[in-house]
């Protein structure tokens, strides 16, 4: 995502973000306690109050019109204000004002797929926010959680003194998915042997392995929540091409007017009545060692030695504490979860294991390495000629794409075609209760330009294409459909 890519809004004016919890603060003079977090921060406790106030008036008075769905989006005159439960009475609102600005077209299914990975991946560092308030009601060390990492997630999206966030020019993308590596069956082999390796390494302790090549998924042992969030994450924080480019995804760290907003969440994490925020999403603090782990001193350093502390997550499905521990060799990553209670001897058995790697995988980590270098295609290697794409099974978490660089070329007449039919999309699975695998559904326009704009949706799976260069006919857009869906998805978009 970049400055081509999205919607500019000026962050103090056009973005309020809340987190608040309907079961606090009900009583007079105690209103403040149910806000979690807001953003901005400095916005006076009445404007702050004012947000929730309303937003929680429009969830009570949706509610009963229907109460077993729960509010996603309400459009005002200036505002979209847009919601998710993250957790039972524990709400997240986007409030994103209304521009006249030619590049301020959201899709408020987009704007709550950052609310959702938000809350994802916080959940995965410091588990629900929900027993963080119940180990303390008095919501200070929830409050210092929440600030400190939403800080650091928001400056992905912050460029100077200015939001930049996803809009219509980001509708052939997924978030809140995982992108695969396609490999041949022989490199298959090779990296199921790897996999056998590492489970071999670590033993008894019931653990779990993810390989990544350059920003894509190899292979995991994990959920497929759990997968999705762990590569979210390795791929904004981890892979060489971060840590290459200093640390960030996107764009520097501290860039010239977001310094304060760095500020705001370093001024906190020292630490909150003697606990020690962990900033797991701080940019620049994963590095790679001389023995090719990935090493970092968020979590703190050991006392005596000063050696970093192995960090440690939360699975979702399971709810157990697993270490994590990152080793890299060239374009390969690949991440080891072990549980916590199954390493009696803390960070000597971490070296341990480190060491059983070493010794036992290394030559098969080297031959993956190789063999799927070989066959790389490059960062266009998932281009098909004369289309544009976005392939997304919803069951599996999974998304395929052009390659940025050529959706850069579609013109704006086409991007706002395919982001009003992804709305269209949206629409009927929220009519469904999200659930869209029983209705098979096909949508096809013609675009001012044009272009054809076409999706298909099917048991769970979402096919968008455009085609800027095709024939006049919707005939022969409909040919070409076919033929995509034949050799790239097995026929799962044909209409025979």
């Amino acid at each position: 995502m970049g400055l081509s890519s999205a919607a500019i809004t000026t962050s103090s004016e056009a973005l309020k973000f809340c987190i608040f919890d309907l079961r606090r603060g009900q009583h007079e003079g105690e209103e403040l306690e149910k806000i979690l977090f807001f953003f901005p921060a400095d916005l006076p406790f009445p404007a702050q109050l004012s947000v929730i106030g309303l937003s929680e008036g429009l969830i009570t008075f949706t509610r009963i019109f229907s109460p077993e769905a729960a509010c996603e989006v309400i459009e005002a005159e200036l505002h979209s204000h847009v919601f998710f439960e993250a957790e039972p009475d524990i709400w997240m609102v986007m409030v994103v004002a209304k521009s006249k600005e030619t590049e301020a077209i959201w899709r408020i299914e987009a704007l709550r797929s950052v609310l959702k990975e938000i809350h994802s991946l916080f959940i995965m560092f410091h588990g629900s926010i929900r027993v963080l308030l119940d180990k303390e009601p008095g919501g200070g060390l929830t409050r210092s959680h929440l600030f400190t990492f939403i800080m650091d997630y928001l400056n992905d999206f912050l460029m100077g003194n200015k939001f930049v966030l996803p809009n219509f020019r980001d509708s052939l993308k997924q978030r809140g998915t995982v992108q695969m590596l396609t490999v041949g069956r022989e490199a298959a082999i090779e990296v199921q042997s790897l996999v056998g390796a590492l489970d071999s390494c670590m033993g008894h302790t019931s653990g779990y392995s993810v390989i990544l090549f350059q920003d894509l998924l190899v292979s995991t042992t994990l959920t497929p929540d759990d997968t999705t969030n762990l590569f979210s994450y390795a791929t904004s924080r981890l892979t060489p091409r971060v840590l290459s480019s200093g640390g960030s995804s996107t764009w520097s760290y501290l860039r010239k007017g977001n310094a304060e907003l760095a500020s705001r969440s370093a001024n906190i994490g020292s630490g909150l009545d003697g606990f020690r925020i962990v900033r797991p999403l701080q940019h620049g603090k994963w590095s790679k060692g001389k023995d090719g782990f990935l090493v970092t001193d968020i979590w703190g350093v050991e006392v005596g030695n000063l050696v970093p502390t192995t960090p440690t997550l939360w699975l979702q499905q399971t709810e157990h504490k697993m270490y994590l521990c990152a080793y890299q060799h060239k374009s390969l990553t690949i991440i080891l979860l072990i549980p916590v209670t199954s390493m009696l001897n803390g960070e000597e058995g971490i070296s341990m294991l480190k060491q059983q790697l070493l010794e036992n995988a290394s030559a098969k980590i080297v031959k993956v390495e190789e063999k799927l270098a070989k066959g790389w295609g490059g960062e266009n290697a998932y281009h098909v000629k004369g289309y544009r794409y976005l392939l997304v099974d919803g069951d599996r978490n999974i998304s395929r794409a052009s390659p940025p660089g050529k959706v850069t070329t579609l013109t704006k007449e086409s991007l706002l075609a395919i982001n009003k039919v992804r709305e269209d999309v949206d629409l009927e699975k929220s009519r469904g209760n999200g659930n869209n695998d029983e209705k098979d559904l096909e949508i096809c326009i013609r675009a001012k330009n044009n272009a054809w704009v076409i999706a298909r949706s099917t048991r769970g799976k979402e096919l968008y294409i455009v085609l800027e260069k095709a024939n006049e006919t919707l005939l022969y857009a409909s040919e070409a459909i076919e033929k995509f869906s034949d050799r790239y998805c097995n026929g799962a978009f044909s209409l025979d």
